[in-house]
């Protein structure tokens, strides 16, 4: 009803007491009914007390109102005065608000649940650790999932530094990347050794810094491409070594047969021999630079990591490859030579891999229109990339993981080590090399370098 609203009842206590505070002056200045005087000053009184703890009590409704919200207390409502009040409207709303934020956290809330188990099914270890940047050592951990317990054999602890007192090695390389970034662990763990695949992922939530922390034993994997490696290898090997032991053992039994059970030998008979023993000496050259071969792949140097420019090294490999360039009528373009953005290698390796990859290029341009060869960089994320890029004749899709394969070769005088040397130069920088293709179109072959 009117009467019950805030605007009416407001005006009639104004107006009472205005009233009120006339009539006690008319009747103190006018009389001298000192009863009536004494009963008007208390109902005088009584009003202005009964205005100010109506306006009080709006006020801490909306002030508990409010603290609700902050404190996320779902358990109060204004059902009652919702409908007898004198802002229905406005305590139905403080329901609704309360009701909707009550509602918004529970999805959260099983929305947080329901991550929190996915993340405890995966069998990717994830710890989730949040930053003290007061007390470093004393970090809190948000999150410890059953995988990560089980990989490291630790329980779920709740504070960094105990984690770090149990597994020391594993602590230390984590700081080591916690501003993010992979590396690849091999711990020792109740006398076994596993090999994790390790990414720190920084964030900043609600002005808190948090670390995701996830890891992955890539052991059995690393041994199954190992298996299919050297699966590969061997049969390039064993492909490699029977063409030549195939006629070496030929020829050396029909030289045998013509030598058994003679003395001697006339002028005839030698010049059949000649050619035999000449195919063999060629055979055997031919294994022993094989051989050769596959030794420079094994005992590739350990990398001197120092400081150097991408302009230093663009500049340097243009001086070394220029000349070679421009005798096969090649265009050699090498951009951003002044670039001042510096990375930690071994300059020798990094430009051995360069010379491989723009070499490649060069025999891939042969009878190629216009053949042209742009060397340049560029920054993606956290990686650098050194991109060497032709428009030869390309490589067809089914041949890019071949490519790679140590000996396997599609140049008729190819000796198929080069890539093989690039990528493995790239492992030691704890890069890679990865290549697309358009065949007849364009080429692409990247050194990717890690850069935080």
């Amino acid at each position: 009803m009117f009467y019950q609203r805030f605007t009416f009842r407001l005006l009639f206590s104004l107006l009472l007491i205005n009233s009120l505070a006339l009539l006690l002056a008319y009747l103190v200045l006018k009389t001298q009914l000192w009863f009536t005087i004494a009963g008007v000053s208390c109902i005088f009184l009584i009003s202005i007390i009964s205005l100010y703890n109506y306006i009080n009590q709006i006020r801490a409704d909306i002030k508990r109102f409010i603290l609700a919200i902050k404190t996320r207390d779902h358990t109060l409502n204004f059902r009652n005065k919702s409908t007898k009040g004198s802002f229905p409207d406005l305590y139905s709303s403080f329901d609704d608000i309360i009701k909707t934020h009550k509602d918004i956290q529970l999805e959260q809330d099983a929305m947080f649940q329901l991550i929190k188990t996915i993340l405890q099914q995966v069998p990717v270890g994830v710890i989730v650790l949040k930053d003290d940047n007061t007390i470093p050592e004393q970090a809190e951990i948000s999150f410890f999932n059953e995988a990560a317990a089980a990989l490291l054999k630790v329980p779920a602890y709740k504070y960094w530094h105990r984690l770090k007192e149990h597994l020391p090695l594993f602590a230390t390389e984590i700081e080591r990347i916690e501003k993010g970034g992979k590396r690849f662990l091999e711990l020792k763990i109740q006398d076994k050794l596993i090999q994790l695949s390790t990414e720190v992922i920084p964030i900043n939530l609600y002005n808190t810094n948090y670390r995701i922390i996830s890891f992955q034993n890539i052991k059995d994997e690393i041994e199954q491409k190992e298996i299919e490696a050297w699966n590969r290898l061997i049969g390039v090997i064993s492909h490699e070594i029977l063409n030549s032991i195939t006629p070496i053992s030929s020829l050396s039994d029909t030289v045998n047969t013509m030598v058994a059970n003679k003395d001697s030998l006339n002028k005839e008979e030698l010049e059949d021999l000649k050619p035999a023993i000449q195919a063999i000496k060629r055979r055997s050259i031919g294994l022993l630079d094989f051989v050769k071969d596959y030794r420079l792949i094994a005992e590739l140097p350990t990398p001197e990591l120092e400081s150097h420019s991408i302009g230093e090294i663009l500049q340097h490999i243009q001086v070394l490859m220029q000349p070679f360039a421009a005798a096969k009528d090649v265009k050699l373009s090498v951009g951003q030579t002044s670039s001042k953005i510096t990375i930690n290698v071994d300059l020798k390796l990094v430009e051995q891999a360069l010379i491989n990859l723009i070499t490649n290029s060069i025999h891939a341009l042969e009878n190629v229109d216009h053949p042209q060869i742009e060397i340049d960089y560029r920054l993606e994320q956290s990686k650098l990339f050194i991109d060497v890029t032709d428009n030869g004749k390309g490589i067809e899709p089914e041949l890019t993981e071949k490519i790679f394969v140590p000996f396997f070769t599609t140049r008729k005088n190819g000796s198929g080590i080069g890539l093989t040397i690039t990528r493995n130069i790239m492992k030691m920088h704890y890069g890679n090399l990865e290549v697309s293709s358009i065949p007849h179109e364009k080429t692409i072959f990247s050194l990717v370098f890690n850069y935080i």
